[in-house]
Formats: C-alpha cells, sequence, structure tokens
C-alpha cells in the first residue's frame, strides 16, 4: 500500500465533494467526537444543530477539528483533517449566507432533527447555525 500526502487543492475538493465528517471537540480535557452534516465555502464548513453537548462544548472551547474521508478501490482511501474554530452565526446576515450554502444540497435539513423555518430567524429559531473557519488542512491517500 502507498501512501501519499495530499496537497490543499486535493483536500479542499475532496472537503467539497462531501457532506459528512466527524466534528470532534474538548471540554476540561475530556475529547468529544460526532458525525456531522457541512457544506463547504469560502474556507468555511457550514452545518446547524439543534443546541446540545457538541455546541455547549463548542461555545466553551471553539477550537475543533473535523475529519473527512472517502473510501477508494479495494483497500485505498483519502483522508483529510481540518483544524479549526467554531463560529456560531447569530445575525441574520450570516445566517442567510449558511442558509444559502447549506439548502443548495437535497435534504440538507434532515439530519438536524426539525427543518429550519424560511429565513431562518436568529432569535426565535431553536437551530443553531455554526461555521468551522479552517485554519489548517491536511491530508493523506493510500492506494494499492
Amino acid at each position: 500500500m502507498l501512501v501519499r500526502t495530499l496537497s490543499t487543492l486535493e483536500c479542499t475538493k475532496l472537503l467539497t465533494a462531501n457532506r459528512v465528517g466527524h466534528l470532534a471537540c474538548a471540554k476540561d480535557g475530556q475529547p468529544y467526537v460526532v458525525p456531522f452534516y457541512y457544506a463547504h465555502a469560502d474556507n468555511h464548513l457550514y452545518a446547524f444543530s439543534m443546541p446540545g453537548k457538541k455546541i455547549d462544548w463548542m461555545r466553551t472551547n471553539p477550537l475543533v477539528s473535523v475529519q473527512v474521508d472517502e473510501h477508494g478501490q479495494g483497500r485505498g482511501w483519502r483522508s483529510v483533517i481540518v483544524d479549526g474554530r467554531y463560529e456560531e452565526l447569530r445575525d441574520q446576515l450570516p445566517r442567510d449566507h449558511a442558509w444559502s450554502v447549506l439548502s443548495k444540497h437535497p435534504d440538507w435539513w434532515e439530519p438536524g432533527a426539525l427543518k429550519p423555518v424560511i429565513p431562518p430567524a436568529s432569535d426565535s429559531a431553536p437551530h443553531v447555525f455554526f461555521r468551522i473557519l479552517i485554519e489548517q488542512v491536511s491530508g493523506r491517500a493510500a492506494s494499492e
């Protein structure tokens, strides 16, 4: 098996082509990893969630990592790691942008439990719209 480093462009293409990643956050030295749906645009990963543990933890410690992977032929794979910063989108303009980016994909809201109403009003919706600022990205690929 040959393992190679992915270029920044290859990492970006993998992030753009996929919708599911694993979001890692930490609080008081305890790591927590969950799958999450996202959309990639303008050096950010956009997502939304109902309030809960991951949102509470990211509010406490905004430094996060995201892992996205693809399985190739045979035992081949590609994987990207994003080191980034959680940014909660409380103002209407950034929430509208997140809505625009996310809603380009069919059934983008299903993992969030409740479909957000149009438009997402920051003061009344139970949903938390957020983005991960991509501060660093790296990746590897393996082929036989």
